[in-house]
């Protein structure tokens, strides 16, 4: 007994110290030994999700030297230890962060609703402004016709009055040779 804890000794001595972190896998909880296989002694259990450090590693029995958070030591097989931190720990901070973007996401709703809003104000606006242009193109197409219209009234009066006058006078100037002619009286005084 006395050869395994001084071998447990140096070979934890003789492994460089990763103090790397990591935790026990999510879906067990593992025995750990007092040296790397397990034809050691069982020293403790650790669950499923714990934080532990790794100190270092045995490849050729595939255990890992890990430290708990009370502080003690122990072996337990590769497979059962993970890096990082265990999906317990990280839960409550996905739980925040997906709070987060539930906000987020009522907020740009919200923003969306008001923007969709805002482009129906603007679009029946828009229909508005476009009936009133409608409506002025029209009365403009009917003030330009009636503009027109007065030219040719305007015109058509003109004619007629200037055919009055040079009517008025062919017959005038035909006229005026059967016309009677006021005799001079003669005076005979001198």
């Amino acid at each position: 007994m006395r050869k395994i804890v001084l071998f447990t000794a140096l070979l934890s001595f003789s492994l460089p110290v990763l103090a790397e972190k990591g935790h026990i896998a999510d879906d067990v909880y593992v025995f750990f030994h007092g040296g790397p296989s397990n034809e050691y002694r069982i020293t403790g259990r650790v669950n499923s999700g714990e934080p532990v450090e790794i100190l270092g590693r045995n490849n050729g029995t595939g255990y890992v030297q890990i430290q708990t958070e009370g502080g003690r030591t122990g072996w337990v097989p590769d497979q059962f230890v993970a890096t990082g931190d265990s999906k317990l720990i990280e839960l409550p901070k996905l739980e925040q962060s997906l709070e987060q973007s539930q906000a987020t996401i009522s907020e740009q709703a919200d923003t969306i609703e008001q923007l969709n809003a805002s482009l129906n104000q603007l679009k029946s606006e828009n229909g508005t402004y476009d009936d009133q242009i409608r409506t002025l193109n029209t009365e403009i197409r009917d003030l330009q016709s009636q503009i027109a219209n007065m030219d040719q009234s305007n015109m058509m009066r003109w004619l007629t009055y200037g055919g009055l006058i040079a009517f008025g006078g062919v017959i005038l100037g035909l006229v005026m040779p059967y016309m009677p002619r006021k005799r001079k009286r003669r005076d005979d005084w001198f």
